[in-house]
């Protein structure tokens, strides 16, 4: 899929887990981490709005269009 979810960056930039940000944000450590696996079919605006400011970021630090065979 060429929509990269760049979570972990983000996570690691802020030394926060997956479980802390479950718990900071109200989202399941499941869904959280269908996310940041790159499986989520969707996301809502809501979910997105909430990891971000939680982790105080903006959306496009999250999600990256990468089209495979190009390069970034």
């Amino acid at each position: 899929m060429p929509i990269e979810v760049r979570l972990d960056e983000r996570l690691r930039d802020r030394g926060m887990t997956l479980s802390e940000l479950s718990e900071r944000v109200g989202i399941t450590l499941a869904n959280l981490s269908i996310l940041k696996t790159g499986k989520a079919r969707a996301v809502r605006f809501s979910t997105l709005e909430a990891i971000c400011e939680v982790l105080e970021c903006q959306p496009g630090d999250l999600l990256v269009y990468a089209p495979e065979g190009r390069e970034e």
